[in-house]
């Protein structure tokens, strides 16, 4: 056998009593107390330990509200109240631990730690005032509003059982009361409500639990009463009379007044009107005046006094919202408002317009019908019992097409209709016609004449302006140009076009040929590169029944330094037109001051007759050519012109040897000569003259000295007005000239200092006889 030290150790299980602790809520203590003892079957070994741990002891919710005696039992214990409405249960671990080395022996064991309730809460309103609304027609016994009490105590327990209860009603009416559900707090109406007795109501609502002691609260309900229908509206009286003029709409003829017993603008005080009889043909309507409740009845269409002389309508009047009525405590149903009024319309008899019958008809004819066709009649009446004359009037016809017959009414053209006309809108053309009779006062019917123009094929097509006049680059010659026409026409008379070259024409085919046809358009195309210039290229355009017209188109060949854009624009038509006028108008001009001129100097020389012509043998006479009409000078130096320009220059220098200047010596003299003498075909420009001597210039031709200035025209003619030319010239002696410039030049203050400038030659030529040379300075007397 072995011994007893070597048996096998066997480990046995530790059985433990558990219960399940509870405390009451809010204990009041004293503190700490005991909740509760757990068992086990070792609970008196000294060699262990109780410990626990978990919520309420060292962890939330409420730690430290639990603990364990002295750790040699299992005793529990509570240190402080509980809300179980917080905390309705903890959960707790229970350890046994080695008391020598405080190691677990076992498992830990769970228990739990029950709160008990205890009624310590009163039923709660969501809030302390309700305000509600109802309807004054509310049914007795139907739900107004339902009241909810909340206890926070242990549901399904008496401390969370609430009752309802109605503590007060203000006002308190016999007829109109409320009532509350015990079990479900829905309050519902007693009776009938009127709200022209009260308005509003005030309840005062109890909710109770049922726990020990039983603890309430309240709350306050207002009820608000809307107003409702319980007031028929009635006619202020029930018969009306009106007289209305025939044939105008008349507004606010009658009012109607009506009283309702219910609050003012409300849907149960406010009306509507409805007439119920004498209005089938619609004659009438009526509206309610929303600040008055008034019924206001307007003649919407104009009454016939020969149709009815005398109506009568039958009008009622009802609220917007539906009529009920209170009997015996319960409400009765919405009826019918039966208030009711009569209306007697007596009918005025007025002169009335005639009446076109029909007011408007169409008439067809053909397009371009001539003068004298007819198109139709007016036909009027007059609605009045003693029907007068009607005339008839034209009102509108913008072309002055017809005329109307004023006893027949008979429309007549009197001229040529075209349906192109501006005034025709879709081939329609409106005639309007007045219908006069010979009332107190005349009255007027109006009528409509529309006349429909069936189209004709009166019109060719032509080019479209921008079409007929193009320009393209001479680099572009394939470039296809699109030519656009138009025809005045329409369907079937119109498009698609037909396009041909006039091949009469001289190179037509060589030089153009026709793209594609598109209907109303067509290309044109080079067939070969044309030089810059107009060109004009014949054109036959044929509508869809054949109907064709020539048509010239102009193309304009230019220079395009871009390829694009032309050098100079095109200016078509007009400016064709002006390039070929503007040179014949030109030549045209200069002929007529040609002839002028001409006409004007021979009735000079005529008035002039009194002088005798210069005789030829007196005299150095020589003519001097100049192809200048303004004061610049050109000269022609002819050798015959060569010794009067000496004599002048020698008496230049002996002038200029008395003032102290430095005389020229014979070459320059010869040196200013030699230029005319050499070459008389060469022109020369004598650029200006010198201040100083501008005053002894003579005066020759016209009555005005000549002052040089550059050549601008070597091809035109002076004119001159008036020709003054002396009988005889003077002789050429060296003294005259001499003292005459000296004269002249008499009171010069610089004459020192420009002594080197020589005068100038002048000389003159044209129809104005000129002086022969400078010689003619000097001094002489004409012959008497």
């Amino acid at each position: 056998m072995l011994g007893e030290s070597q048996r096998p150790l066997r480990r046995s299980k530790r059985r433990w009593i558990i219960n399940t602790l509870e405390l009451n809520e809010e204990d009041p203590g004293p503190f700490p107390k005991f909740v509760g003892e757990l068992f086990s079957d070792k609970s008196n070994d000294d060699s262990i330990m109780y410990s626990i741990h978990g919520a309420g002891v060292d962890e939330d919710p409420e730690r430290g509200l639990f603990s364990v005696g002295d750790h040699k039992n299992g005793r529990v214990y509570v240190h402080r109240p509980v809300d179980r409405e917080t905390t309705p249960s903890f959960k707790v671990y229970l350890d046994v631990l080695d008391r020598r080395s405080g190691k677990v022996l076992d498992n830990s064991l769970i228990f739990n730690i029950r709160v008990r309730d205890v009624n310590d809460h009163a039923p709660q309103f969501p809030e302390e005032e309700f305000s509600v609304s109802v309807k004054e027609s509310h049914d007795a016994g139907q739900p107004i509003f339902q009241m909810l009490a909340v206890d926070l105590d242990q549901e399904h327990t008496p401390n969370s059982q609430v009752f309802y209860s109605l503590i007060s009603q203000t006002p308190l009416l016999k007829e109109s009361g409320f009532y509350i559900n015990h079990i479900s707090g829905e309050i519902r109406l007693s009776g009938c409500l009127d709200y022209e007795m009260a308005s509003r109501f005030t309840l005062l609502v109890r909710a109770t639990d049922s726990g020990e002691p039983p603890l309430s609260s309240t709350a306050t309900v207002h009820i608000n009463v809307e107003e409702g229908n319980n007031h028929m509206p009635t006619f202020a009286q029930e018969n009306y009379k009106v007289q209305i003029s025939e044939g105008r709409a008349s507004p606010g003829v009658l009012r109607l007044l009506v009283q309702d017993g219910d609050f003012p603008f409300t849907s149960a005080w406010r009306v509507k009107f409805n007439i119920s009889h004498g209005n089938e043909e619609g004659h009438f309507d009526i509206l309610t005046n929303p600040k008055t409740n008034e019924g206001i009845l307007n003649v919407i269409k104009p009454l016939d006094y020969e149709a009815h002389p005398v109506r009568r309508l039958v009008i009622t009047v009802e609220n917007e919202a539906p009529l009920f009525s209170c009997e015996g405590g319960r409400r009765r149903g919405p009826r019918e408002a039966v208030a009711s009024a009569t209306v007697r319309v007596q009918v005025l008899d007025t002169n009335e317009p005639p009446a076109f019958q029909p007011r408007s008809f169409v008439v067809t004819e053909l397009d371009g019908a001539g003068p004298g066709t007819p198109l139709g009649t007016f036909r009027a009446t007059d609605p009045d019992t003693a029907a007068g004359q009607i005339r008839y009037k034209l009102a509108h016809d913008p072309e002055n097409w017809v005329t109307v017959d004023e006893l027949s009414g008979a429309v007549t053209t009197r001229k040529q209709v075209d349906r192109e006309s501006p005034y025709v809108n879709g081939s329609f053309y409106r005639i309007v016609a007045l219908a006069i009779d010979n009332g107190l006062p005349p009255q007027t019917g109006t009528g409509t004449l529309m006349l429909f123009l069936a189209d004709v094929n009166d019109n060719a097509p032509t080019l479209h302006p921008h079409s007929r006049s193009v320009e393209v680059c001479e680099s572009a010659a394939n470039k296809a140009l699109l030519l656009e026409a138009d025809d005045g026409d329409l369907e079937p008379f119109a498009d698609p076009f037909t396009f041909e070259l006039d091949s009469s024409g001289r190179n037509v085919d060589d030089t153009w040929k026709l793209g594609e046809n598109w209907g109303r358009s067509v290309e044109l195309r080079m067939l070969r590169r044309l030089p810059p210039g107009n060109y004009l290229v014949p054109l036959l355009i044929r509508d869809k029944q054949g109907l064709s017209q020539k048509q010239t188109i102009h193309v304009r060949v230019c220079s395009c330094p871009d390829g694009v854009t032309c050098v100079e624009p095109l200016v078509a038509g007009a400016g064709l037109l002006a390039r070929t006028l503007v040179p014949l108008f030109a030549a045209f001009f200069v002929l007529t001051v040609a002839v002028l001129l001409l006409l004007r100097c021979d009735f000079g020389s005529e008035a002039k007759g009194h002088r005798g012509p210069v005789p030829h043998d007196e005299g150095q006479q020589s003519l001097i050519t100049y192809n200048d009409e303004s004061k610049a000078v050109l000269m022609q130096a002819r050798p015959d012109a060569r010794d009067q320009m000496l004599v002048l220059l020698l008496d230049e220098a002996k002038a200029e040897a008395k003032l102290g200047a430095q005389p020229p010596a014979p070459q320059d003299v010869h040196d200013g000569l030699e230029p005319a003498a050499r070459a008389s075909n060469q022109e020369y420009v004598v650029l200006g003259t010198p201040e100083r001597y501008r005053s002894s210039l003579p005066v020759v031709g016209c009555g005005m000295p000549f002052e040089p200035r550059l050549v601008r025209n070597k091809y035109s003619t002076p004119v001159c007005q008036e020709a003054v030319v002396p009988r005889r010239g003077p002789d050429a002696r060296p003294g005259t000239m001499e003292d005459a410039l000296s004269q002249r030049l008499h009171g010069v203050d610089a004459l020192g200092g420009d002594a080197g400038h020589r005068p100038r030659v002048y000389a003159e030529e044209g129809e104005c006889e000129a002086a022969e040379s400078l010689s003619s300075l000097g001094s002489w007397k004409p012959e008497s």
